[in-house]
């Protein structure tokens, strides 16, 4: 006859095992996610690190619970409606695409695959979304402030150089998200009282168009809207700013720590993660329509104190006591 400890002994014994034996099967289900932007396609052509560690992070290893589906624009905006296209038809479960017009190619080619979007500019302003609390539809992820951060940007650079009376602006014209972050560049330079000399790029060929206004009617200094296609070209820039003496604002610190002056805005790597974590809820059974689009945690001043002496420009102190982080 069993008695009470030997009943409960095995009980126990019995649930363990079970708990074990669960644990030591195999979901069966790998999930499949899009990854598109309209950059160039990495040499391993994997989805960015930041965004594959931080969905490590949460649990989802490669090739076990998810394997990505890669597709690269190289540069061609034409070519980003027909890659969400192929990822759709795939089929993936999800879609993280970066930039505003591979968001927009991604939602044009699904209604209903879920979609997460980061540095795709101002999203309700873009139409991507209804609003930043209710998004409604199938897309969600991490916004950018344009009006604020435009005029955020201007304000430090008119900190760095109030002389400044004539700043060009370089942006990607066949980008919406970054005209309109163009468009509230020119708002806030109405404020601070400096004109605009817009250069407006829509292919690599451009750049030799812009870089020659600069050079016969040199500005004060410039900023750079970051999208794919400056990106690209971002070495030729930090490289005619730094030959021409010209002081540059950018929108993220790795173009300072490239040889940039200055920038001011998010960093990649936790926009990535916050877009992880929102692939993870979706994954799990939330509705990209019901999670309010994110914000940046926070936003990051860096100064590059090399590039700084090499152009003859002193940095006030109230600036570098503000920076996030100083390279010297």
């Amino acid at each position: 006859m069993m008695n009470r400890r030997t009943f409960a002994r095995l009980a126990v014994g019995a649930l363990v095992g079970g708990a074990l034996a669960a644990a030591a099967q195999p979901t069966g289900k790998v999930w499949r996610i899009g990854y598109l932007a309209k950059g160039v396609r990495p040499p391993d052509g994997k989805a960015p690190v930041p965004l594959r560690n931080a969905l490590q992070a949460l649990g989802y290893g490669e090739s076990k619970e998810i394997v990505f589906e890669g597709r690269w624009g190289d540069v061609r905006s034409e070519r980003l409606p027909g890659l969400a296209a192929e990822l759709v038809a795939a089929p993936v479960d999800l879609i993280v695409a970066l930039g505003g017009e591979g968001a927009a190619a991604a939602r044009q080619a699904s209604s209903t695959i879920p979609i997460v979007v980061l540095n795709a500019g101002d999203v309700v302003e873009t139409g991507l979304v209804s609003s930043l609390a209710h998004p409604g539809g199938n897309v969600t992820g991490v916004n950018d402030q344009s009006a604020v951060l435009s005029a955020k940007r201007l304000e430090l650079l008119k900190e760095l150089v109030p002389a400044a009376t004539r700043v060009a602006v370089l942006w990607n014209a066949n980008d919406r998200a970054m005209t309109l972050r163009y468009r509230e560049i020119e708002k806030a330079a109405r404020t601070l009282h400096v004109g605009i000399e817009p250069l407006g790029v829509r292919e690599p060929d451009d750049f030799d168009v812009a870089l020659s206004a600069m050079n016969k009617s040199r500005p004060d200094a410039m900023m750079m809207v970051t999208d794919a296609l400056t990106v690209l070209n971002r070495q030729r820039i930090i490289d005619y700013a730094a030959a021409h003496r010209i002081p540059t604002v950018y929108e993220y610190g790795y173009l300072v720590e490239a040889g940039g002056l200055m920038s001011y805005g998010g960093d990649m790597a936790e926009n990535f993660k916050l877009a992880a974590e929102y692939v993870s809820k979706i994954l799990k059974g939330a509705k990209p329509g019901e999670l309010p689009v994110q914000q940046p945690n926070r936003y990051f001043l860096v100064i590059n104190l090399k590039t700084a002496s090499a152009l003859g420009i002193r940095i006030p102190q109230s600036l570098q006591l503000r920076a996030d982080q100083v390279i010297e």
